[in-house]
């Protein structure tokens, strides 16, 4: 439940983060036919703030996915999942929890280029192709 609640803080701000691009579009826009001179400083000082963001997005973990399944022949609900979070490089984790009738094990691998060194199960490969798609 905390990953859920993190990815979604992590879509809110991913959020925040297009509507600032939307509003500097539009700023920009309005600039052309004003000329940069006629924007009040304070917009000026959003400008570089935005410019700021976008050099912090680089790294942001923003291509998501989550494969849910069965771990096990014998249990249903699909109960087990994968989830890849990964940067626009495709650097970042893996991460899968194997939900069994009397334990759960979590296991974290981490991605390179969109690949991993370590040998990947089916779902997690699938999360991390999802994510990349």
């Amino acid at each position: 439940m905390p990953i859920v609640l993190a990815s979604l803080a992590l879509l809110a701000a991913v959020a925040a983060l297009a509507i600032s691009v939307m509003v500097l579009r539009t700023l920009s826009g309005s600039r052309r036919s004003t000329g940069e001179e006629a924007l009040p400083e304070d917009v000026q000082g959003l400008r570089q703030e935005v410019a700021a963001l976008r050099i912090e997005a680089r790294d942001a973990l923003r291509h998501l996915a989550v494969v849910r399944y069965d771990a096990f022949g014998d249990m249903g609900g699909h109960l087990s999942w994968s989830m890849a979070l990964l940067d626009n490089g495709g650097n970042g984790v893996v991460l899968t929890s194997i939900h069994g009738r009397s334990e759960a094990r979590t296991y974290a691998k981490t991605v390179t280029d969109w690949t991993c060194a370590q040998q990947l199960s089916p779902e997690e490969s699938e999360a991390i192709d999802n994510a990349h798609a």
